[in-house]
């Protein structure tokens, strides 16, 4: 191997690592803590690469994933009481509750924690750039984390933007 490519391959295996590093900072660090694991059942298409980078997302926060393959989500959807203004490229149940989308794992345990009897669930509408699952590099997506209800009402859960270091700021709205 020359020493062009060694370099090349050097600097690119640095550049790699120091992406994840950047990646791992930004939603592996957990703010809320739960007493135990939780499970949740994830409803997915079997080649959606985002919905298992959110499983991924899932297991570091404490979860236990029982990963469900589907071919027609829109049904799951449909019979879970999603939204259409809410839907997004997975579902999944937890506790009796519904969460649609790159929800973030704090504010799945933010939910369970509080326990809010009018809420169905929580969703992350369509696929923003930069939620748990939608890393690509520095770009990043403001975006809200909906409540929903059986009646198909929803309202400010949480919101995300960035600071000047790019760097995601919850809103929370609730506390």
């Amino acid at each position: 191997m020359s020493a062009l490519n060694l370099a090349f391959s050097l600097t690119l295996l640095l550049n790699l690592a120091f992406a994840t590093t950047l990646h791992a900072s930004e939603w592996d660090q957990a703010r809320l803590q739960l007493e135990t694991p939780q499970t949740i059942t994830v409803y997915r298409d079997a080649n959606c690469q985002c919905c298992h980078k959110w499983i991924e997302h899932l297991e570091k926060h404490q979860f236990e994933v029982i990963d469900q393959i589907s071919n027609d989500m829109a049904k799951i959807k449909e019979k879970l009481g999603v939204p259409n203004s809410m839907a997004s490229c997975h579902t999944a149940v937890i506790n009796d509750y519904v969460i649609e989308g790159h929800v973030p794992a704090d504010d799945i345990k933010q939910l369970l924690i509080d326990k809010p009897a009018h809420i169905t669930g929580l969703s992350v509408p369509q696929m923003p750039v930069g939620t748990p699952g939608m890393e690509m590099g520095l770009r990043k997506d403001h975006f809200i984390v909906f409540s929903f209800d059986e009646d198909a009402q929803y309202q400010l859960f949480n919101a995300y933007q960035t600071n000047a270091e790019n760097n995601y700021l919850p809103l929370n709205p609730a506390e």
